[in-house]
């Protein structure tokens, strides 16, 4: 299934969440500036979570936005 489908779909915003954290993990490399980083785990660690939990979560909410 791809992520047009989904979205196009007649599914909840629920379901397409749920949906984006199904499947195996894999290992992503990306390139930012460290200073962009270093704030980033910051705003993490103030937020209590993990800096790969705070790019994990921008990313389902970002993907599950339907008025684009």
């Amino acid at each position: 299934m791809n992520y047009a489908d989904l979205i196009d779909g007649n599914i909840t915003e629920s379901e397409l969440k749920a949906h984006l954290v199904e499947g195996e993990n894999v290992a992503v490399t990306v390139r930012i500036p460290k200073n962009m980083r270093d704030m980033a785990k910051q705003a993490a660690e103030l937020s209590g979570v993990s800096f790969t939990s705070l790019v994990k979560m921008s990313l389902i909410e970002h993907l599950a936005e339907r008025d684009r």
